[in-house]
């Protein structure tokens, strides 16, 4: 049979093409190369990340809809009463929508197999790839087979063959488009490479899920020849913004219980080594005072638990070879982050250099006996971060997230910060162990992701679409990772991928109005509506007399981070210096004055405690320096602008000069405004 659509991949993107095949009425098959479909989201990813969950849209949001009437249902509480249950953060359910998206994994696999029998969707189980390289193709292996830039038939390793019209790759590997010998890369770019500030190494900004000041590297404390402990790399940490082959740590996400007769009792593991956790010692040792994890909980008295600060489930510097890996060297990774994990586990609630209050609360919780029954509580989808990152028709970069690149053919929105975890450990120049790596910057709203992501080029493979390893950089990626955005694009490949079955044209050439109008159709959501959605802390440019410059028209080195938490602020957000890379963040605003005279120069900025007390700022003009210091813990004193001075300014430019050299706590980047001064009143 020659199917119009084979997927590769029973991931949450991957059941979500299958469903809207077969609700276009194509024939469809999903090939999942382990024994469970769904991925992350029946993987223990319960708390879903999103940020503004109403730009999710079609079968993604359907499926949130599903789980929450699944918790409607009374029979669905076994440990606890629905009214017992408080979710947190993100995860609260406005009371409009008829969604919920915290959930068990048991319940959202129950969901994924409901779609699934009620579309009658041919799935195949424990179906690998064969990745046996080509015998001719440098780039190519067996289980591809291609006629010139399109894709015959896949073989998985039982020598079963899968013959389609177009294919989609929904693995997180992105085995399918590396085995067809498209374009792909692993790891980081260089800032230069898309002009990001973001990517690449990035020591500067690493303040956040750090360890605490002055922790030493060594086995043995102060003594470089006993070697260092593990996981922290001999190599790093590189230089500053470049490109390098390393990829953000994985985890699991830990499902535990509190409830006794649901638990499986910790132990621990076999090949247990205590030197994995000597940095965790250490780092208590140091001063660290809170649990290394970010505790959500789930229904029925269940958790999701996820990396948090400085030492934690993510297993630091161990996932470099995966992407590429063998599928033999695959299992070991994956069975050294299990090891590493329920090591970490046993260790925080029985180990006696943990603080005792922190082993007392650890101690209540073991994983569940009715969640991943066949692999005793444990699962086995690793949270696989970002592996293989195709490159296609469109990368997708940090200006799309910031809006800086509008897209032209929008399949859906991205709505998360840009987050990166933790990348390395490495020996900073005061021979101190440090982490390298972690990026959150946010404060922009959901942005359209281009088509032309989902699609390799031309001349390498036109029947192939990727909703998970599509094509973005590897900051990029980081904001549109998330579970449901892979099941937006999941069912925009399907729909494009009929369309141009239909059309006997290539994924390329499908023609956009066509694919927009079915979207519409089935409910995806296309484009962000700014204006509606405006903050109510943002004040309009316009309103303000003089030359006023908002943040977005000065020219910058860092004051990447944006926010709308605190204001009011002009236009959409302000930015700030995230309380890092001091001395290496600076803005310019440029003035130009057509009549000489004195001017007074204000700035706009949201006062808060957190913020720097000794801001610099300089006014120059071709003929005078003047410098400034201000306080941000203040309120302006002009309402939305502060006053900094009075200066005779000749004709010609003048620029103001904001920078975060030795500042003591957040640098604020908002307005400027310049404006005639007021003229001096005689003396009465």
């Amino acid at each position: 049979m020659t199917y119009d659509l084979v997927i590769y991949g029973g991931t949450s993107a991957g059941i979500a093409a299958a469903v809207q095949a077969k609700r276009m009425g194509a024939s469809v098959v999903v090939i999942e190369p382990t024994s469970r479909i769904g991925g992350l989201t029946t993987g223990g990813l319960g708390q879903t990340d999103i940020g503004n969950k109403a730009a999710i849209g079609g079968i993604s949001r359907e499926f949130y809809q599903r789980i929450r009437r699944h918790y409607q249902e009374a029979a669905n509480w076994k440990w606890e009463n629905s009214s017992a249950y408080r979710s947190g953060g993100q995860s609260r359910t406005d009371k409009n929508e008829d969604t919920m998206w915290t959930f068990e994994p048991s319940a959202a696999l129950l969901v994924m197999r409901d779609l699934v029998k009620e579309h009658d969707i041919q799935v195949v189980l424990n179906a690998r790839l064969d990745r046996t390289p080509h015998p001719t193709e440098k780039n190519r292996v067996s289980g591809v087979v291609m006629n010139e830039n399109h894709i015959v038939e896949i073989r998985t390793e039982d020598k079963s063959t899968y013959r389609g019209r177009c294919f989609i790759d929904a693995t997180y590997e992105g085995d399918l488009l590396a085995g067809a010998g498209v374009s792909f890369t692993v790891g980081r770019e260089a800032t230069t490479t898309y002009d990001e500030s973001l990517n690449g190494v990035q020591t500067r900004r690493a303040i956040h899920h750090q360890l605490k000041e002055g922790i030493d590297p060594y086995r043995t404390p102060g003594v470089p020849d006993s070697g260092l402990l593990p996981g922290i790399d001999p190599t790093g940490p590189g230089e500053e913004g470049a490109a390098d082959h390393r990829v953000q740590a994985f985890c699991f996400r830990m499902c535990l219980t509190d409830v006794p007769e649901n638990q499986v009792p910790v132990t621990k593991p076999g090949n247990y080594d205590e030197s994995q956790y000597e940095l965790l010692f250490r780092n208590f040792e140091a001063g660290a005072k809170v649990l290394p994890w970010s505790f959500s909980l789930m229904p029925n008295r269940k958790t999701d638990i996820n990396n948090n600060r400085g030492m934690s489930t993510d297993f630091i510097g161990q996932s470099y070879q995966y992407p590429n890996a063998s599928y033999k060297q695959r299992e070991t990774i994956v069975r050294q982050h299990l090891i590493y994990q329920q090591g970490l586990l046993w260790t925080l609630a029985n180990h006696p250099r943990v603080p005792a209050e922190m082993r007392a609360q650890v101690s209540k919780w073991a994983p569940c006996r009715d969640e991943f029954v066949q692999s005793g509580g444990w699962q086995e989808q690793l949270y696989i971060r970002e592996a293989r990152r195709m490159i296609g028709e469109v990368v997708m970069t940090q200006n799309h997230c910031q809006g800086k690149t509008q897209v032209k053919k929008p399949i859906g929105l991205a709505a998360y910060t840009m987050d990166s975890h933790n990348v390395q450990r490495y020996v900073d120049e005061n021979g101190h162990t440090r982490n390298e790596g972690d990026v959150q910057v946010g404060g922009f709203p959901p942005y359209g992701i281009e088509y032309g992501s989902l699609t390799p080029k031309y001349d390498e493979c036109k029947n192939l679409l990727v909703p998970v390893c599509l094509s973005a950089s590897h900051i990029a990626f980081g904001s549109i990772r998330m579970e449901p955005v892979f099941m937006v694009l999941g069912q925009t490949a399907a729909a494009a991928g009929v369309q141009a079955v239909r059309q006997q044209t290539s994924v390329q050439a499908v023609d956009y109005d066509v694919l927009r109008r079915q979207l519409i159709k089935d409910k995806q959501v296309l484009t962000w509506n700014k204006e509606a959605n405006r903050s109510p802390l943002s004040r309009p440019v316009s309103k303000y007399a003089g030359t006023v410059l908002d943040d977005d028209q000065s020219t910058r080195l860092g004051f990447d981070s944006i926010s709308q938490s605190t204001g009011p602020f002009l236009g959409n957000h302000y930015r700030h210096d995230s309380n890092a890379a001091k001395g290496k963040q600076t803005a310019k605003y440029k003035f130009k004055v057509k009549e000489p005279g004195n001017y007074n120069f204000q700035i706009a900025w949201s006062a808060h405690s957190n913020r720097a007390t000794n801001v610099p700022i300089t006014i120059k003009t071709d003929k005078s320096t003047h410098q400034i210091v201000l306080d941000q813990t203040k309120k302006p004193d002009k309402g939305m602008f502060g006053s900094i001075g009075d200066f005779p300014i000749p004709k010609g430019e003048v620029t103001v000069t904001v920078e975060n050299a030795n500042t003591d706590g957040y640098v604020i980047l908002d307005g400027m405004r310049m404006l005639a001064a007021e003229p001096s009143k005689p003396n009465q």
